[in-house]
């Protein structure tokens, strides 16, 4: 897989093109405390190295054939080997990889200047994604700056519109790995569903959650998990996961296991004491019906931002049928600001893969291989009623394929597990 990758990549560039992507950085946090490594999804994409300090190029057109894919890798020594064990040897990155030429870091200024100076173009990765906040340099951010400086002549070209153009469909083998994170998520659920009820405290809940992730080979959760009680379930990122879940409330939960860094993404809306109340059940029903039809539109020829639009006219008449919204308002509003976005604000579905909102341009037809979530809400904070309902959904020429159908939404099942 990650050969085939490389392949499209190299399909993609310009004659005569270099590209050049590197890892994460080990993040610092104080004292000589480190954050957990979490490889950069791009060059995992490409390579499958899943270690800090490593650097991949691709460049088709070398003159040695050798160099066409290279890889640059931190050297274990021997105050390494004590501290932290061995770092990948040069057959092992091979073996991973399928990268024939292997190098060490302390080669890499001099075997990239050879090679550059080979090139007119070179590729240059950062993080171009719509929802990212940079507030902190990558090593692509400095490897900019330091091609800049050396090869102010070449010209440079920007990597991220191929990798999302690469990334939005999956191969066989990531839908797979996407599948696996999803059974870990279902066991997950299954878990807690026999565990809440009233008195519990939320952090007890996700305790029991990451139970079952790591028990199943999951490293980390996809992203910092939901359990929001009560009011909280209103408030669409709480991760403070710190009140009691008390009797007659509903708990929103929204997580999702990482397998192989592949991600899934689960919501489900439960009653802390196994028994939905009249209203909670209306609330919940409505979301479940405009999910299951949002479902239904994850086919090749859609597109994000017409899908939006349609899931909102399902939403629309739901709120309308429960009272919470005027049918002669509705008619008269502002199209740029639909009414129903006071009680269903986000969106429907965001691209689902290496990260948890993966790479994907709103405006490209959907394309079998996709994989997108479906959640739509409805958040009344009145009345501390916040509904969402998620799946990850596989987009095929037969039709959406739920990835996570064997996991209970309806309010029966959930009720009759609980209660059991």
């Amino acid at each position: 897989m990650f050969i085939e990758n490389r392949q499209k990549l190299a399909a993609k560039l310009k004659p005569r093109s270099i590209a050049v992507l590197n890892s994460s950085d080990i993040l610092p946090g104080s004292a000589d405390g480190t954050r957990p490594f979490v490889q950069q999804t791009d060059i995992f994409y490409l390579s499958n190295i899943d270690q800090e300090e490593s650097t991949l190029v691709v460049f088709p057109d070398a003159r040695e054939e050798k160099h066409r894919e290279i890889l640059f890798l931190k050297e274990t020594s021997e105050h390494i080997r004590i501290w932290e064990g061995d770092k990948l040897a040069k057959e092992e990155a091979t073996g991973l990889s399928g990268v024939k030429t292997v190098y060490w870091n302390h080669q890499r200024e001099q075997i990239l200047t050879e090679l550059i100076f080979e090139a007119e173009n070179i590729y240059l990765n950062t993080n171009e994604h719509l929802r990212a906040e940079r507030q902190v340099e990558t090593r692509d951010d400095r490897f900019i700056k330091w091609c800049k400086d050396r090869f102010p002549l070449h010209r440079l070209e920007r990597l991220a519109p191929i990798m999302h153009h690469l990334r939005a469909v999956k191969s066989e083998e990531e839908v797979k790995a996407i599948g696996k994170a999803c059974k870990i998520t279902e066991d997950a659920f299954a878990r807690v569903l026999k565990f809440v009820k009233p008195g519990v405290m939320e952090y007890e809940v996700e305790a029991e959650i990451m139970h079952e992730f790591i028990r199943n080979g999951s490293r980390r959760p996809a992203y910092d998990p939901i359990v929001a009680s009560g009011y909280s379930s209103c408030v669409l990122h709480y991760i403070s996961n710190d009140k009691p879940c008390k009797d007659g409330d509903l708990l929103l939960m929204d997580f999702g296991a990482e397998y192989g860094n592949y991600a899934a993404d689960l919501t489900r809306t439960i009653p802390v004491n196994g028994e939905y109340t009249a209203r909670q059940k209306q609330v919940y029903n409505a979301v479940l019906r405009v999910q299951k039809a949002a479902i239904d539109m994850l086919r090749p020829g859609n597109n994000l931002k017409d899908y939006h639009k349609e899931v909102g006219k399902l939403m629309e008449g739901e709120l309308i049928a429960m009272g919470l919204l005027d049918a002669e308002e509705v008619k008269q509003q502002n199209e740029n600001q639909p009414l129903y976005k006071k009680y269903f604000m986000h969106g429907t579905a965001h691209h689902l893969g290496l990260d948890v909102h993966d790479y994907g341009n709103k405006y490209r037809d959907f394309e079998a291989g996709m994989v997108f979530t479906c959640e739509p809400g409805i958040y009344l904070p009145d009345e501390s009623i916040g509904v969402r309902i998620e799946n990850d959904i596989l987009i095929t020429n037969d039709g959406p394929v739920d990835l996570m159908a064997n996991i209970p939404r309806e309010v029966e099942e959930i009720e009759e597990i609980m209660n059991s």
